[in-house]
């Protein structure tokens, strides 16, 4: 960071010290039903990247509990519609910043928000933890297994709360299966499906939704458009020439910056199946792909992605122009089967749920684990297990192969291809 930086930012620290001593009536505000919000007591948050999740209306907002006071994008056309939004949704100008790095050390933001392509992710959720931050992180947590490992240990090492940004295991219906998680977790804790399972996550739960976000082959050169800061967009990802496909919207369908669909998808469906077996601290030992070969730069289509845990239990994602033979349960035990809607092989399965026990409650209030210092129920630690998952296929998918995982090393067995895909390096100056 250079000094005029560094100097800035005192300034700003000594504003935001002078800020807290004042009497509390000079900037409290009245929260919701009318209650005395302090100072103290209302968050902060910065937005670094503002296209589509970053301006959405789930998370482009500011209220009692956590305003909403600084955003950073390197595309000055973002920022322009992201300060004009600020404008009419709460009346505020935001701080604005080009470098991630200066809204992390803006000492008047308490919590980074993370919604950059993934190849971001891990640089700044282990920038923000060194700097005493909370994070939330869109998903998939990182673009690599090493990172997530990275981020993991900065996390814990600086104390922070950490959230990942996907929600179904603890709200919401489970995409296209007509239920929430819960009930399937009782189900499966229960021993009535018996053990080990099959899940399979299919078209038929949702899962063909964004499967086609695969990239272009022999990309041409174009100019990089003035509003664009092409070389930071890019960070510690390789150089490639500029192309519109590469950015924004359709990043996702190159392997320098994302896994596809399954990177962009996987995680959502993935971490619930995690929670559901019981397994947020295992990873598989084994991934199995169907796919043909794939581009060295853009991403393409599969079959089908196989994962295996020691005990026997197994995950199948089917693809394109996967052909299930008549009707697939998700859920399939020795002794029972769980179909789309919740129907069940079990009889009266629903009347024995309720006479279940409920699962252990799930943190789920972000910003209530910020004051509490609990763990967010999607933290650092079963995130980067689920996203392991999500990345060991991306590797499979890559490599076009069978592919064995050590648990304890966190690395694929006797292939070093695939374990040069686990810690890959970044371009230039850029680091974790």
């Amino acid at each position: 960071m250079d000094e005029s930086r560094r100097s800035f930012l005192k300034k700003a620290g000594l504003g935001a010290a002078m800020f807290t001593i004042l009497p509390r009536h000079v900037f409290g505000k009245m929260g919701g039903d009318n209650n005395f919000v302090a100072p103290s007591d209302q968050l902060t948050k910065g937005i670094i990247g503002l296209g589509g999740i970053g301006r959405s209306r789930l998370h482009f907002t500011s209220d009692e509990r956590c305003r909403l006071v600084a955003i950073c994008d390197v595309d000055s056309n973002h920022m322009a519609k992201a300060q004009k939004l600020a404008g009419e949704r709460f009346g505020e100008t935001l701080q604005e910043y080009h470098d991630f790095r200066d809204l992390i050390h803006d000492p008047n933001v308490d919590i980074v928000h993370i919604a950059t392509p993934p190849h971001w992710h891990a640089i700044m959720a282990v920038e923000a933890a060194n700097a005493g931050k909370d994070i939330f992180c869109e998903k998939p947590m990182t673009r690599t297994i090493g990172e997530g490992k990275r981020v993991m240990e900065a996390v814990r090492r600086n104390g922070r709360i950490f959230r990942l940004n996907t929600w179904f295991r603890f709200t919401d219906t489970f995409y296209g299966l007509g239920t929430e998680v819960e009930p399937l977790k009782k189900l499966v804790d229960s021993g009535l499906l018996g053990w080990p399972l099959t899940v399979r996550i299919s078209g038929a739960t949702g899962f063909a939704w964004k499967f086609f976000w695969t990239g272009k082959e022999n990309l041409k050169p174009e100019p990089v458009p003035a509003e664009l800061d092409y070389d930071f967009w890019l960070g510690p990802a390789p150089y490639k020439p500029y192309n519109s496909h590469r950015v924004h919207q359709t990043f996702r369908g190159y392997w320098d910056y994302d896994g596809g669909g399954l990177g962009d998808m996987g995680q959502h469906y993935i971490d619930p199946v995690q929670y559901i077996l019981g397994k947020d601290d295992e990873f598989p030992i084994k991934v199995e792909v169907d796919a043909p070969q794939q581009h060295p730069d853009a991403i393409g289509i599969w079959k089908s992605i196989t994962y295996t845990y020691e005990d026997g239990c197994r995950i199948i994602l089917e693809g394109e122009g996967f052909e299930s033979e008549g009707k697939v349960p998700y859920i399939e035990g020795p002794l029972g089967k769980v179909y789309k809607g919740f129907e069940c092989t079990i009889p009266n399965v629903h009347d024995l749920i309720d006479e279940l026990p409920d699962p252990k409650p799930l943190e789920s209030d972000f910003i209530d684990c910020v004051h509490t210092r609990r763990k967010f129920a999607l933290n650092e630690e079963n995130g980067h297990h689920s996203c392991t998952v999500v990345n060991m296929g991306i590797c499979a998918h890559r490599l076009g192969r069978t592919l064995h995982f050590d648990p304890k090393t966190q690395l694929f067995i006797g292939d070093d291809a695939a374990n040069n895909l686990i810690n890959q390096p970044m371009r230039g100056d850029w680091k974790i």
